[in-house]
């Protein structure tokens, strides 16, 4: 099977091509920029493109399928070729789901916690040895990339996005997975710049809980109140199952699960994180794994990347690393640090990068979402609001929008810096969540050093 991609460098498609690769297929692949980690991985394997830029020559009537790219345009020069030559062209989705079609789909959808909930489902699976094709929109402990398909696997467990598949493909990519099994963990407005309306987003939701199939399951969480309100009048055809919070305790062993099996002792913490396991234990006794062994696999379960990831710590310090950006995310990583650490000074640092958060008709969706922590501090880039072509955001708006008189707002980097770590203190906690990297101060490398200097 010979495969090219178009716009090859990207996260989603470079782990597309490496999956592909190891599955025994010919690949070959075109961009115009191609950055790390892409840029190393592909190298390593042969796949990394000889030259950047578009080359119609490489697409041959050999080629049985052609791979488009987020960022690929209707005009590009080899799709235009593709197209004139009749060969097969697939959006990134598709071609999953074309990889998948004979097996049993599980797609975890929602507006927080599908990454966590999606590795937590992987890492049981792993753990009970069930063979099973995946993609996950994050690097999992255990898994080299972040896509894998087979030839045997019976079984295909994905991460369900909601945002569009490309900008020549208009469909939210988790319609596309065609889902036996689909989850959704709960509603809350994200993506402005694609669903300017709240009640267009909820309606992509209803869209993939109702494409799934008579005979399938939708699995969905009762305690989000919007989502329990649609799916009671929503038309749904597949079996419909609902769950909440498990049930757990501290001790003074760690966070435990309460279970007719006794307690079991898990390694993440947080209400949300309670609710992420009572959502994929639905979907694994669904695809054969008994309640007893998914309490054994996900005792090991250590998070995904970026999910409350621990960058480093000492006796009475810690540094934790979120991808929280949405306002519901924001505000249950807040909580779920607030809850582990009760009694620590807690600092909660948050970075607005994406279109919605600096958005400023959006920004009051943020108000009370940093309410948990002792310190707060918002930081964000005039650069990242000019490059996403957004009005001019002020501080003040920003320090207005989240209703706290004590709330530090910084624009530069270096400013951002210095707040955040001339504040850590012994008996600390700090939190620092964002989908960039604010500013480029490379925060796991101030974390250590911050560390090696209070030792």
């Amino acid at each position: 099977m010979r495969v090219h991609f178009i716009a090859i460098g990207g996260s989603a498609m470079h782990n597309l091509a490496l999956a592909l690769h190891s599955k025994g297929f010919s690949i070959s692949g075109s961009d115009d920029e191609i950055f790390e980690p892409s840029k190393s991985r592909l190298a390593n394997v042969g796949l990394l493109p000889m030259e950047m830029g578009w080359f119609p020559q490489k697409i041959t009537p050999n080629i049985d399928a052609v791979i488009l790219g987020m960022h690929a345009r209707s005009d590009n020069p080899e799709l235009l070729r593709a197209k004139e030559l009749g060969l097969k062209v697939f959006s990134y989705p598709e071609y999953l789901y074309e990889q998948t079609k004979d097996k049993i789909r599980a797609v975890v959808g929602g507006s927080h916690g599908k990454t966590t909930i999606t590795a937590m489902v992987m890492h049981v699976l792993k753990t009970c040895n069930k063979e099973f094709d995946y993609m996950v929109g994050s690097q999992i402990a255990g898994f080299e990339t972040m896509v894998g398909l087979s030839h045997e696997a019976p079984i295909a467990v994905f991460e369900g996005d909601e945002y569009l598949t490309s900008p020549i493909d208009l469909r939210p990519k988790f319609h596309l997975y065609q889902a036996n099994i689909g989850l959704i963990s709960g509603i809350a407005w994200d993506h402005v710049n694609v669903f300017p309306t709240f009640e267009g987003y909820v309606d992509q939701f209803r869209i993939f809980a109702e494409g799934i199939e008579a005979g399938g399951c939708l699995i969905y969480c009762k305690e989000d109140k919007i989502l329990k309100k649609k799916v009671a009048k929503w038309n749904i055809k597949a079996d419909v199952v609902a769950y909440s919070t498990h049930p757990y305790s501290r001790t003074a062993a760690g966070l435990v699960l309460d279970t007719a099996y006794g307690h079991v002792k898990v390694r993440v913490f947080g209400r949300h994180n309670m609710e992420n396991i009572s959502g994929a234990k639905e979907i694994c006794l669904r695809l054969g794994i008994s309640e007893m062994d998914f309490y054994n696999a996900i005792s090991s379960f250590g998070g995904a990347a970026k999910r409350l990831q621990l960058l480093g710590e000492n006796m009475s310090t810690s540094f934790y690393l979120d991808f929280a950006h949405s306002p519901s995310k924001v505000k249950a990583t807040v909580e779920a640090v607030r809850e582990q650490f009760p009694d620590r000074k807690f600092i909660a640092v948050l970075e607005l990068h994406t279109f919605s958060s600096l958005n400023g008709d959006f920004l009051s969706e943020y108000e009370d979402t940093l309410k948990a922590a002792d310190k707060a501090i918002v930081f964000f880039n005039p650069e990242a609001v000019k490059h996403k072509k957004l009005p001019v955001l002020s501080p003040e708006q920003v320090f207005k929008s989240f209703g706290r008189r004590d709330l530090e707002v910084f624009s530069t980097p270096a400013e951002l810096s210095k707040a955040i770590f001339k504040r850590v203190a012994d008996d600390c906690v700090v939190l620092l969540m964002s989908s960039g990297d604010f500013g480029g101060i490379n925060a796991p490398q101030q974390v250590e050093k911050w560390l090696s200097d209070h030792v």
